[in-house]
């Protein structure tokens, strides 16, 4: 059974701040959702700039962190990693959300229900693992769940292909399609990211079960 308190020793900031970190990202990615509904109502960047600085801030509090506290056993290398895969979720969603605010008239008749799905599943998996690890857990109960961020991931990039077929088969303007592939493939970068963060955690447990 692997504990990734009895690595830590007593201090809980590292799940804590490392929690804040994940639920940040899927709260991001829920609030692009709520927008992809109805793009035109996105008038600023506001929430997701907030998330991100939010994030941001997280970050550095556990690099401050592990510069003060003596970790044992867990190497340091591998807490930045996994604060800095996490941060790049809500970044690559503000990213997304700048798109929209270039052109929202171009997502009118596209359906991104299929996209938001996935990437809602890969932060609550993601949070989930994270959740996991301030409890502690077997090595095949990450695994397990670092399956399934594969699986989601796997299937977001079918989702890019089958969408793209679809763009470059219409007839619409040259600049829709450019504004459309590019905001496709951000949303697979999302499930990327995700996926990335879950290799992390699953690299974390391997190594130290």
């Amino acid at each position: 059974m692997f504990s990734f308190r009895q690595l830590l020793g007593k201090e809980d900031k590292f799940f804590t701040l490392l929690e804040a970190s994940a639920e940040e990202a899927r709260a991001c990615v829920r609030t692009l959702g709520k927008y992809l509904q109805s793009p035109g109502a996105l008038k600023n960047l506001d929430e997701f700039i907030l998330a991100r600085r939010k994030d941001k801030a997280i970050t550095a509090q556990i690099s401050e962190a592990l510069c003060t506290t003596f970790v044992t056993a867990l190497e340091r290398e591998d807490i930045e990693a996994l604060s800095n895969a996490l941060y790049k979720i809500p970044k690559t969603v503000e990213k997304i959300a700048e798109r929209i605010m270039l052109g929202p008239q171009h997502l009118e008749g596209t359906d991104l229900k299929r996209q938001m799905a996935l990437l809602e599943r890969a932060t609550d998996t993601v949070v989930l693992m994270i959740q996991e690890l301030r409890r502690g857990v077997h090595l095949e109960r990450i695994r397990s769940h670092n399956d399934q961020l594969q699986a989601i991931e796997g299937d977001a990039d079918e989702t890019l292909l089958a969408m793209l077929k679809i763009l470059y088969a219409s007839h619409g303007s040259a600049i829709r399609i450019v504004f459309l592939k590019d905001l496709f493939e951000l949303l697979e970068k999302v499930a990327d990211r995700c996926r990335d963060a879950g290799n992390v955690i699953n690299h974390i447990v391997l190594k130290n079960s």
